[in-house]
């Protein structure tokens, strides 16, 4: 049990595949562990994880979800380290954050959404966005993303690159971002300035 083999598709039930991989009898994977349906074809060749010697059916019992799931976890220990940058899509709102697909699923805790209040964590689901990677915990096999360290990082060269320009006596467009008894706070394009009264 653990191990991934390869094996051949040799029948399609309306709830499961039954895979040849070689052994003493034929290993059944539920259908709904296939996300893709394009390989659910006969004699096509998958990956499955060798999850339980029998079922009460005396069957074996193989998982393709959990082959994935395994591959993705080498991938990631193989192409990511911590502090690397991946692309990411945000798929489902958990307790504490969200959870985003990296090639396998990464934790994004709420603080690390975003560098600025968060209104409504709806609007950032089914989105792609670039991450930093946190944290690998090989232990758990779990990944923590934040994508506010990253925005934060863009705020600061944005920053030094408008400083390098700007001169007294331009006149720049600003966003107001706050407003305070004694003036108001605009966003000059990536750097704070304040109106006075």
């Amino acid at each position: 049990p653990g191990t991934i083999l390869k094996g051949k598709i040799v029948e399609i039930t309306k709830d499961h595949v039954v895979v040849d991989v070689g052994l003493k009898s034929e290993g059944i994977v539920p259908i709904s562990e296939f996300s893709d349906p394009s390989v659910l074809t006969l004699d096509n060749e998958i990956e499955v994880l060798f999850d339980q010697p029998e079922d009460s059916n005396g069957q074996i019992v193989l998982s393709r979800e959990k082959a994935e799931r395994l591959r993705q976890w080498e991938y990631i220990l193989e192409h990511c380290e911590e502090g690397s940058i991946v692309k990411g899509k945000v798929i489902r709102k958990v307790k504490g954050g969200l959870m985003v697909d990296i090639g396998m699923e990464a934790f994004l805790p709420g603080s690390q959404i975003d560098n600025k209040r968060i209104k409504n964590l709806d609007e950032y689901l089914d989105k792609t966005y670039e991450f930093k990677i946190l944290k690998i915990n090989i232990e758990r096999k779990n990944v923590v993303v934040s994508r506010s360290e990253l925005l934060e990082a863009e705020r600061i060269s944005k920053k030094a690159e408008v400083l390098e320009h700007i001169q007294p006596g331009d006149v720049r467009e600003g966003v107001v971002i706050n407003i305070t008894d004694f003036g108001v706070f605009l966003d000059l394009d990536g750097i704070d300035g304040l109106l006075h009264i």
